[in-house]
């Protein structure tokens, strides 16, 4: 009766640590005293013992390990032996023992366990395999074959045993999936390998394929400049015919197929690993080599190329890289591929770049030609023409794109062809996820030739405003920064490394964000990678957050990352349950403890009060980022509207609502005869004098106390809070009090009824974003008023000069002064602050800050001209709160204290923040630089029921004020229809 028992325990137990222990291991160290963990791919397996042990340390690895698969199918066997499928389980139950712990994949033991399984299976098997691999020498192929026909020969050969046909389907999926997750002996230089092994792992490398620019090619293999143009191949474009040589692969069978002559030329050309890559370009740094019209110079040629690695400035170049790990990959020897492609007889030729890599801000196509080959101008012994083109943002290759194109220069180039290579150049910036991009052309007579593209280094990274500009906008203090920055980065750099595991080890997460004309940026090119990495989209980003076009996810890389995208996801379906606990383990006992700071508190107490808020921030962080998320992603998933949707608990509409009642109260307390007032001064003066006056105010009081934590941007500790600076406020209760219509738009905010079975769903998320939303500014408002009592003390002690200084200093800063009465950092404070003001307050004035940034920009760069727009002009953005109007247009790039709007005015502002509620309320129509259907400004703006428009960038730049325009916030469109002086 216990004998099933001991034997399912055999299987699942002792199998799995069968397999992982490290025989291997144990007999190379022992007898060739070398360590494999520590060696190549860091594999303990058959293919490493061959390779660093020699044959006969490869044939001791071989028996161990079939050792092993003949005992599992044994041990199966015994205990069951009317069973068969169960010795397919105890294989996989061994295979993964031998991939968790002996870091290695398994193949030798499900070969010589499949043996004793069925000897018959593993015949064909093996037939099959050695045939097909003899035939493509590919071992990949070889591989997926062998796993094909595993399931299928045994479904063949035992047709009625479903069982074994599933058990054997489950096997060659985790060998599959075993093979993509580890690295490859085989891919080692060849001639690293022991002497004696060398010639089979020529073999079993699969030497004789023959790589084509027609293949699927791994750049980590033959170099980016042959992946890319195998790629560019396989997408359409018109690449010369082509063919690869990895490195350490014996070039002998490419050279006897190949046939060059006079009528034929060749061109052989490096592809090093790091080679055209968007932090070097290693231009100029190897030799390629052109005109070859015999064998024997195609052969003197791929042996120059490949020596080309170890020349004196290639090497220097290595070492001079600016990235330590791609500079420890360019040294590896052997690490350069050579390509052997078809010459082109070029009529023109050159070079184009999607981005003007000088003028950084100049949207123009820069292309540098001349007639001939291509050579002519890369060579750069003959100054070529140069040529500017400027495309549409978004180009085609339609006839009436290009002839619309303006060209600047003049010389031998058809108008026609350059229009044409500047459509293709910008086409592929958008192929390759919007990085600038350097192709190299020639044009035949007859059709243009891509004969490279890369990216242009200097444009790297690119940084975007896009979010950053509704995460934190406006000119940044460097204390706000000093203390969003490391949260922010850090909260992303915890959730990247759930999905991504030991694959975000080399990712500096801190250089997500960075300042620029002290604004914020996030680094779209890092975000690019870690969500490509992620299986997802470059642009996943703005889709969750802004609603931008989301393109398919790559299906393989997906497919890694369903582990980690599946803990990601357990996050998100845990995440009202783990704010619920942290709330009232956390956030609520914080907030109950963080009274209005007492000026009376010592400097330390103040410090440790900061620490306090910024280790409770931090978990708040966490959830203001991945609930915004989480309703983003629920939302697109369920496909539920934003205007099913109840939004009416967010701070910024519950704080405008509870305003706007209190006004209804106070109205049937005051006589009609007397609601005229000349300002809001004059109306709070008249409700302290009247008897029922002092309730209202008291009530007010009440109200302030209760969202006095909101400002104009709560992310920006620089910035005062309502409770400091209540004008905005009072003005907001004058308002909803005198003039019926607002107070009406205020009051229709009502929640959505009977909502559907997909909504509900969202809304939750809806909900939680709320309640985190009102958590983060009560934080972020405490550490404000902790910031405010310390500078207070130290203006007292005349340490600062003004208020407003503290914010010139960085967190650490401020610390050193407090913690070391000696720091060099006192004697300094006066002026470094004053140099910081100056250069913040510069910034500050600056006018059309660009959206995106390329590469690191100087301060001689100009900016861009930004020109108004005239009548007839439509700018496109985001529909974000449905309806049409048209107004008189009113910019405000920052939140008034006192402003009284008229009817009918559209609001263009550079951002929208919780604290612009009550402005929002007084006008027609919402025009938003940036921002999506989820912005604050969006949801405040279908609260009131006014139309709005989000991500219209340098709105405020191309609009003026008085202009009329008609805005649609069902198209996203605005038009202009006069302008003030009309």
């Amino acid at each position: 009766m216990l004998q099933p028992i001991w034997g399912l325990l055999t299987i699942f137990i002792l199998c799995p640590l069968l397999g992982g222990l490290p025989v291997i291991g144990w007999l190379t160290k022992r007898l060739t005293r070398q360590d494999l963990e520590k060696m190549g791919t860091g594999n303990v397996s058959v293919s490493a013992a061959f390779y660093h042990g020699g044959v006969g340390m490869g044939l001791l690895a071989v028996l161990s390990e079939a050792l092993k698969g003949i005992m599992a199918v044994l041990l199966a066997r015994y205990f069951f032996p009317q069973q068969p499928a169960l010795e397919l389980v105890a294989l996989f139950a061994l295979v993964m023992g031998r991939y968790w712990v002996g870091k290695g994949a398994g193949t030798t033991n499900v070969g010589w366990g499949m043996i004793v399984h069925s000897w018959q299976a593993s015949l064909f098997i093996l037939l099959l395999g050695v045939v097909s691999f003899t035939i493509f020498r590919d071992r990949q192929s070889g591989r997926f074959a062998f796993l094909f026909l595993l399931p299928l020969v045994l479904g063949l050969l035992y047709p009625q045993d479903g069982s074994r046909i599933l058990a054997a389907i489950a096997l060659a999926l985790l060998l599959a999936w075993i093979y993509y997750k580890i690295p490859d002996d085989l891919d080692l230089p060849q001639q690293k390998a022991a002497q004696e092994s060398q010639t089979m792992f020529r073999f079993f490398r699969g030497d004789h394929a023959i790589l084509t620019l027609q293949d699927p090619l791994d750049p980590r293999k033959v170099g980016k400049k042959a992946a890319t143009l195998a790629q560019l191949k396989r997408w359409g474009y018109t690449v010369p015919e082509g063919w690869v040589i990895p490195a350490g692969d014996d070039p002998q069978p490419l050279i006897l197929s190949l046939d060059p002559s006079p009528t034929n030329p060749l061109i052989v050309r490096s592809s090093a690993l790091g080679e055209d890559t968007e932090i070097a370009s290693a231009a100029g740094q190897y030799l390629s080599i052109g005109n070859i019209t015999n064998s024997q110079e195609l052969e003197e040629a791929i042996l120059q190329c490949q020596s080309s690695y170890n020349r004196p400035h290639a090497v220097q170049y290595r070492r001079d890289s600016r990235s330590e790990t791609l500079r420890d990959r360019l040294t590896e020897e052997g690490s350069l591929a050579v390509i052997v492609q078809k010459q082109i007889s070029g009529v023109f030729s050159g070079v184009a770049f999607s981005r003007d890599p000088v003028r950084r801000y100049d949207p123009a196509v820069v292309i540098e030609a001349l007639p001939g080959d291509a050579e002519a101008v890369v060579s750069g012994r003959r100054t070529p023409e140069r040529y500017r083109l400027h495309l549409p943002e978004t180009p085609s290759s339609s006839p009436e794109t290009l002839l619309e194109a303006a060209i600047e220069g003049t010389g031998n180039i058809p108008p026609a062809l350059l229009r044409e290579v500047a459509a293709r150049v910008r086409e592929l910036e958008d192929r390759f996820f919007g990085i600038p991009q350097d192709m190299e052309w020639s044009y035949d007579g007859q059709q243009l030739w891509i004969l490279q593209s890369r990216p242009i280094t200097n444009l790297q990274p690119i940084w975007t405003r896009k979010i950053a500009a509704e995460v934190i906008p406006g000119a940044i203090r460097p204390l706000t920064w000093s203390i969003n920055r490391p949260l922010t980065c850090g909260v992303w750099g915890d959730i990247f490394q759930v999905v991504l595991g030991e694959r975000a080890q080399d990712i500096d997460f801190s250089e997500t964000a960075t300042l620029h004309y002290s604004r914020a940026y996030f680094n779209a090119s890092l975000l690019g990678q870690i969500f490509r990495r992620m299986g997802l989209p470059a642009e996943s980003l703005e889709f969750l957050t802004r609603g931008a076009k989301f393109s398919r996810p790559p299906l393989t890389a997906t497919l890694r990352n369903l582990p980690g995208l599946w803990a990601l996801w357990g996050r998100e379906q845990q995440l009202e349950k783990d704010f619920e606990v942290d709330l009232k383990k956390r956030f609520l006992p914080t907030l109950n403890q963080l009274q209005y700071p007492d000026h009376a508190l010592s400097d330390e107490e103040l410090l440790a009060r900061v620490d306090l808020i910024l280790s409770t921030l931090k978990r708040a962080t966490y959830y203001s980022i991945l609930a915004p998320l989480s309703v983003a992603l629920r939302r697109a998933l369920f496909r539920v509207k934003v205007r099913q949707l109840d939004n009416s608990q967010a701070p910024e509409i519950a704080s405008a609502r509870a305003l706007a009642q209190l006004a209804l109260k106070t109205r049937n307390l005051l006589p009609m005869s007397q609601l005229h007032f000349d300002s809001c001064p004059s109306l709070f003066a008249y409700l302290a004098e009247m008897p029922d006056g002092e309730n209202v105010l008291a009530q007010f009081q009440q109200w302030l106390e209760r969202y006095g934590y909101l400002s104009e941007v709560i992310t920006d500790i620089a910035c005062p809070r309502w409770r400091e600076e209540p004008r905005p406020m009072r003005e907001l209760f004058t308002q909803c009090l005198l003039n019926d219509q607002r107070r009406a738009q205020v009051e229709q905010i009502q929640p959505i009824k009977n909502p559907g079975m997909r909504a509900r769903l969202v809304q939750q998320r809806v909900n939680l974003q709320n309640q985190v939303a009102q958590i983060y500014a009560k934080l972020l408002a405490h550490l404000r008023w902790t910031i405010v009592a310390l500078e207070q003390r130290w203006l007292n002690q005349s340490q600062l000069r003004e208020g407003g200084d503290i914010f010139f200093l960085e967190l650490e800063e401020i610390r050193t002064l407090i913690e070391e009465e000696n720091a060099p950092l006192h004697e300094q404070l006066g002026t470094l602050i004053e140099q910081r003001r100056s250069h913040w307050q510069q910034d500050q004035a600056l006018s059309a800050v660009p959206y995106i940034v390329y590469g690191k920009p100087q301060k001689l760069d100009p900016l861009p001209l930004i020109s108004p727009l005239t009548p007839q002009q439509i700018l496109q953005g985001i529909a974000a709160s449905p309806g049409q109007i048209e107004g008189s247009v009113k910019i405000l790039r920052s939140l008034p204290q006192n402003l009284s709007l008229a009817e009918k005015t559209i609001l263009v502002v550079p951002y929208t923040d919780a604290g612009w509620s009550p402005l929002l309320a007084q006008v027609s129509g919402l025009i938003s630089e940036v921002g999506g259907i989820l912005s604050h400004g969006a949801i405040v703006a279908r609260e009131y029921g006014i139309p709005a428009v989000m991500d219209i960038p340098h709105a405020t730049e191309q609009l003026q004020d008085g202009q009329w325009v008609r805005l649609d916030g069902e198209t996203g469109q605005v038009e202009i229809l006069g302008n003030p002086e009309d």
